[in-house]
Order: structure tokens, then sequence, then C-alpha cells
């Protein structure tokens, strides 16, 4: 391993897989992740001066694991533990690799790790919640604006599902095929917001994360590597590749966000558009159960084969987002259909479609809706109201890029 790799970089890597190979040996997710932090704090303080070590892996494993022993076998915890922690095997015996050695995609703790947290005794809302802090290093801030609550109640959330899976003794033990299909439709949709936080950050200076756009995308060719012939994790990996594959273009060289009908799309990439193509073309035709990921992927693939933003389909897409309407119904959804139907039938039927949400307790105060409706004003020609959605979509961000285009916007109207 070289000095030059950014070491937060990497330690987000690493983070989840030394988590999971801690959990795997010894159990107690809530201690095994403290210890984690205390090792990657402990990295974060001494890498950058000495050196990032050969198997940076392993050293984070051997710190953690003693902090984790010492715990174990701390006075507090000594009567009901001492047992267990006698006859726990030498680390380097049971959760390091041996020297050389490779860890295959099946094998990676981070993998195993994401299904542990979409355990059967959690809630939905909590198994997202939970594999969001501990697989996709995703602060509590972030979980909590995906999820459109408090951070107080985010981080009470987090810890009660830590403690949930504690109490439950759950292991890494193979997925009994009951819980897959569920636990799997987790999976996928914590790997969906992983990249959505990465794609269009909710809140700083930076448009895009890529370190989570990029994590999510192996992930999710590590779930398809393992589930070839799922649809859904199919669909969710080619959507992924087909947006990810805009990301180039999304952003001026200030860094101010660049609306995909003014993209360069010479600058998108080709080989990802190419493969997320092909991947949702075979899942299509292969006639497995339709779900929405395929669908979005479906949409993606539409925009992405426009060589120029007049050439798009808006008609077969308007036809996808109907069908998706009725697959998974979801606000968010309406809210792109509104678009397409005005792109189609022009902005007041788009208009009308995007009216629904306004009761809709799920999307209030998100500055989409405010954003949409003032693209469909400005095509209807009232520069004014759509200004003044401009304006309200801006203060109601917190993504100083996104802020910084809806003024440009309102101003422009101005």
């Amino acid at each position: 391993m070289t000095t030059g790799e950014p070491v937060e970089d990497l330690l987000r890597e690493l983070a989840p897989q030394v988590l999971g190979a801690l959990v795997r040996r010894y159990g107690h997710f809530d201690a095994c992740e403290d210890a984690v932090q205390e090792a990657l704090l402990a990295a974060a303080t001494q890498w950058p001066r000495q050196g990032v070590p050969e198997r940076a892996r392993g050293w984070l494993i051997t710190v953690a694991s003693r902090r984790l022993t010492d715990e174990l076998r701390s006075e507090a915890a000594r009567r009901r533990r001492e047992t267990t922690v006698a006859a726990l095997a030498p680390v380097e015996e049971s959760v390091l690799p041996a020297p050389g050695e490779q860890r295959s995609p099946d094998q990676d703790d981070t993998l195993t790790l994401l299904f542990l947290c979409c355990h059967p005794s959690l809630s939905p809302p909590s198994q997202v919640a939970l594999t969001l802090r501990a697989v996709g290093g995703l602060t509590t801030a972030e979980i909590a604006r995906a999820f459109l609550v408090p951070e107080a109640t985010m981080a009470q959330r987090i810890s009660r599902a830590k403690q949930r899976i504690k109490a439950t003794g759950a292991s890494f033990e193979p997925l009994p095929e009951a819980e897959r299909a569920e636990r799997l439709r987790v999976v996928l949709q914590v790997l969906y917001l992983i990249f959505n936080e990465g794609y269009t950050a909710t809140s700083g200076p930076r448009l895009q994360r890529l370190e989570l756009t990029a994590e999510a995308i192996r992930l999710a060719r590590a779930v398809h590597r393992m589930l070839p012939d799922d649809g859904e994790v199919a669909g969710l990996l080619a959507l992924l590749l087909l947006t990810d594959a805009r990301r180039a273009a999304r952003c001026r060289p200030d860094g101010s966000l660049v609306p995909l009908a003014e993209q360069d799309r010479s600058r998108w990439n080709q080989r990802q558009i190419r493969e997320g193509a092909e991947l949702i073309t075979a899942t299509l035709a292969s006639r497995v159960p339709l779900g929405p990921y395929q669908l979005q992927a479906a949409i993606a693939a539409v925009h992405d084969e426009a060589s120029k933003a007049e050439d798009t389909d808006w008609r077969q897409i308007l036809a996808l987002f109907e069908l998706l309407e009725r697959v998974a119904p979801n606000p968010v959804v309406t809210l792109n259909h509104a678009v397409a139907l005005g792109m189609v039938h022009g902005p007041a039927a788009g208009l009308e479609l995007l009216a629904r949400l306004d009761g809709d307790d799920r999307m209030a105060g998100n500055h989409r809706v405010d954003a949409v409706r003032a693209h469909l004003l400005e095509m209807a020609g009232d520069r004014d109201a759509a200004r003044d959605h401009y304006l309200q979509a801006a203060r109601r961000t917190t993504s100083l890029p996104e802020q910084r285009y809806l003024r440009s916007r309102a101003a422009q109207l101005g």
C-alpha cells in the first residue's frame, strides 16, 4: 500500500470490512463498532505521519481486536464473559488473512455485514439506517436528511437497532432462504440511498461524493455476482451504472451544477452506458418479474442513448413512468412523472399532476417540488411565478451547488 492514497478514502473503504471481520469472529455488534471506531481514530492519527501499513486491513483488525478484547476483559464484563474471552483463539489465527491471501468478492465481510444489518428482527427503517451507518459510512446527520427526520430521532433509531442486533445474538450464519427476498429488498434500497447521497449530496459545498457512489456500485456488483438471475439486482446495478455515467458532465470547473439538458454528452462514460444498457436489455428480455429498479434503469437508458437533449424519446420515458407509478407508486416517482408529462403534453399537464403532491406530508418542504414546479412554470411562460419557486427551492436545499444553480435560474428570469 502506498502512502499516496488518501487515508480518509482508504479508511472509509476498510471500515465495514473490519467491522464485519470482528462481528463474524466475536459477535457483540455494538462493542465491535466501538472498537473499530477507536482503531480508525488511531489510524487517522498515525498513518499520515508513519505511512500506511502494507496490510492496512490487518492492522486495523489487530488494533480493533485488542481494544475489543480489553473491553471484554474489563472488570464490568469479567463475570459474565471471562469464559468466552479465555476461549478465544489469537486474532491472527481467526480473522486475519494469511500473508499474500486474496479475499474473493464472495468472502467480502462488507457484503456479509450488509445482510446482517438487514436482520428480520429490525423494522425496515432501522435496517436501512443501520446499514447506511455501518456499511455505507454515512453520518447520522446524512441519514437523517435522507429520511427527512431530525438527527436526534435518527440517532435513537440507530442506537436501538444496534441494541436489537446485540439482543438477538445475530451471527454470520448462511442466510435462510425464507428471509432472502425481504432482506434483499432492504439491501437494494440501502445501496440506492447510498448512491443517491453520493450522486447529489444533501448538504455541503460539493455536489457529488464519489466515494459513496463508487461504494454503492461496488456492493451492487457483489450482490449481482451472488444473485445473477435476480432481475431487480441487475436492474439496480444497471441504474447505478447508467446514472453514474453522466458524472463527469454534471459539474463545471468551478463546481457549479449542470442540468441534464445542458450537459456535454461527449463527456459521458460510454463504457458504463454500454454495460448498463446491455445489462438492463438482457434482464428485460429474460422475462423475470418486473420491478421498480428495472423500470428506472430503462428510463436512464433512454436518456443516455440520446446523443442530444432534443433527441430524447420523452414519449417512451412517459410510458415507463406510467408503468412505474403502477408498480411502485411513491411521491418521488410522481415528481419525475410530472416532468415527463410536461415534456410530452405540455407544462399545464405536468403542473396538474404535480399538484397532487401539495398535500403529501412526505414531500412537505422538499426543495425538488419547488424546483420542478419552477421548471414547468418557466416552460409555461410564467416567469414571475417560476422565479419565486426557484428562490423557494434554493432556500430549502442545504446543498450549496444546488443553491447556486437555483438562484442563477431565478436571476435569469429577473
